[in-house]
């Protein structure tokens, strides 16, 4: 009971959230008066844009409508003006609610990778590489992955990106220049994995932890927002080699594990691909310069 009571919860917290991000003038109601008491739209104008009865709208934002129809859901979700992930999100907040879904929970994410997957890490040895779970834990990197995310690795406990955004805060923002944009990344997907798996105890414990000692992350999480794994660019700060702007890619490694690997890859003559170069030459320079006898401590 205390499952779906969440579920539920959170199906409410966030179409509440959605609601508020859509003014009338984009929904198009030119007629909506100047003197409102909530920003966004109102639920009886969420369901008179969706075509459903207010009744209804007010029962499916609750988590009390049963099993809603997919044009229903399409409605709604065209009404509030969703993307693609906020729609996945929205399904995945809706099938919690069923009893079936509840019952067929995913394993536990494991903090280890297999040593086929550090094979593949080391082999990469001009690329930077990382591998995360779900909860954004940093499992293994190669030479290069571990010299751009040095600072992460010097939190006690379980390497963590998201601890380290916004619990080192200072450091972070040293290390990432665009710290504002990939603050709010990191909470979105952090978002969607607790939509997706509100069992997970270390999942759950994290954001506890986070919300308690953060305020920039509470503020973050209040918006409900939410943002899948894609492709894009990151931005870090080197004290060696200054600004590197690296295009990533990310693949999917252990599908029953959510272990995700991100491949820093800038194309071949580009600034970004010369910066590496540079990084990887700083590197080897580094560790030669250590004895034997340190290298071994």
């Amino acid at each position: 009971m205390v499952d779906k009571d969440a579920a539920r919860a959170a199906l409410r917290a966030y179409l509440g959230s959605r609601r508020e991000k859509v003014s009338p003038e984009q929904a198009g109601l030119s007629f909506v008066g100047t003197r409102r008491r909530v920003t966004g739209l109102r639920r009886e104008e969420v369901a008179m844009l969706a075509g459903i009865s207010a009744e209804y709208y007010v029962r499916l934002e609750r988590g009390l409508a049963t099993g809603p129809s997919p044009s229903v859901v399409d409605a709604v979700a065209a009404a509030l003006h969703l993307d693609d992930d906020e729609r996945a999100h929205l399904d995945r907040l809706l099938a919690e609610l069923t009893p079936e879904a509840r019952k067929h929970r995913r394993r536990p994410v494991t903090e280890t990778v297999s040593a086929g997957v550090q094979v593949v890490l080391d082999a990469l040895t001009t690329l930077p590489a990382v591998v995360l779970n779900a909860r954004l834990d940093v499992l293994a990197t190669n030479a290069l992955g571990r010299v751009l995310y040095t600072p992460v690795f010097d939190m006690e406990g379980t390497p963590n990106t998201a601890r380290f955004l916004f619990l080192d805060e200072h450091r972070a923002r040293q290390l990432f220049p665009h710290w504002e944009r990939i603050a709010d990344d990191t909470v979105a997907l952090l978002r969607i994995e607790a939509g997706q798996h509100p069992d997970d105890r270390a999942l759950v414990e994290l954001i506890g932890q986070l919300s308690t000692r953060s305020a920039t992350f509470r503020t973050r999480w209040a918006r409900n927002d939410v943002r899948a794994h894609a492709a894009g660019v990151k931005v870090f700060r080197h004290p060696a080699v200054g600004e590197l702007a690296l295009p990533y890619e990310n693949l999917l490694v252990d599908a029953a594990a959510d272990h995700t690997l991100t491949v820093f890859a800038p194309h071949p003559g580009s600034p970004a691909h010369d910066a590496v170069q540079l990084l990887a030459s700083w590197n080897a320079e580094s560790r030669a310069a250590v004895s034997p006898q340190d290298q071994l401590d």
